[in-house]
């Protein structure tokens, strides 16, 4: 299947920044020039759906959002979300494209994932059993091994201007200070990215780009005060590593930097570091 055709900006028409600095990073390094090229793909498929969403509405009563925090629950339903399964199979379908260029996705799976989004009985299925499966990071279960490789990685990135622009209408309205917990409020996922401002970490969600308050000395993911920390040459990116259960978050030290965190720019921008950590004998 042919490429979609990239985006042509409008004579006058800025474009966003982290497209901008993805661009950049691309010319700076140029050994990172397909996982760019890859970001920039998805951002723009992104922000295209994300532009024509519906705006959902909090259906939750302080109460109930008081209690779910006091439980450890995520606040976002499924029904939430006011998806568009036309827009959805678009986003699943090109998708699965970008990361099949990429080199991500093996031809076999690529070909069974554009024959599920053809199939549109199935994809509200498959997107409600990936979301209830997805609840509590130590609730997760795998998809079934008959579905295609990279199932959920492809849902998930399909599902993320829905939950992003959910998050844009419930995060402002979350007492996230107590929250105190390494996996997301509203969506359930463990951060896959973090940003420190004025020696305070902040862990984001790469599913629905929240962020919240977290103590930057308890791992994320088993809360433990095991953490070591090693920078890169500048500083301006850290890994914070657990000596418990040795996973590891990468975060954007915001201190002076002359920008705000870009997720979309950083997890690509910090993929040395990745290979840093696990040499290291830190688990990704």
């Amino acid at each position: 299947m042919p490429a979609d055709p990239p985006a042509r900006l409008r004579p006058g028409r800025v474009e966003p920044r982290e497209i901008a600095e993805l661009r950049a990073l691309k010319v700076r390094h140029p050994e990172l020039a397909s996982a760019v090229d890859m970001q920039i793909e998805l951002a723009e498929l992104q922000r295209r759906v994300h532009s024509r969403l519906r705006t959902p509405l909090p259906q939750r009563l302080e109460s109930e959002v008081a209690a779910r925090i006091a439980r450890g629950e995520r606040l976002i339903d499924f029904d939430d979300l006011l998806i568009d399964w036309s827009d959805f199979r678009l986003v699943f379908r090109q998708t699965a494209d970008i990361l099949h260029r990429a080199g991500v996705i093996e031809h076999y799976d690529q070909t069974a994932l554009q024959e599920l989004a053809r199939n549109g009985n199935r994809m509200e299925p498959l997107a409600r059993d990936y979301f209830a499966r997805t609840a509590h990071p130590d609730h997760y279960t795998p998809p079934p091994d008959s579905e295609p490789g990279m199932i959920d990685d492809v849902l998930a990135l399909a599902l993320k201007p829905f939950l992003a622009r959910c998050a844009e209408v419930w995060g402002p309205r979350v007492p996230m200070k107590d929250w105190q917990r390494g996996w997301c409020p509203l969506c359930g996922l463990y951060p896959d990215f973090a940003t420190i401002v004025n020696g305070d970490l902040f862990p984001i969600c790469g599913r629905c780009t929240v962020h919240w308050p977290y103590d930057l000395d308890r791992c994320v993911f088993c809360a433990h005060d095991a953490i070591r920390s090693f920078a890169n040459a500048d500083g301006r990116y850290r890994v914070l590593g657990c000596s418990h259960c040795r996973k590891y978050l990468k975060a954007y030290d915001a201190q002076g930097a002359p920008r705000p965190v870009l997720p979309a720019v950083d997890t690509i921008a910090t993929l040395p570091l990745d290979a840093a950590a696990i040499q290291q004998g830190y688990d990704g």
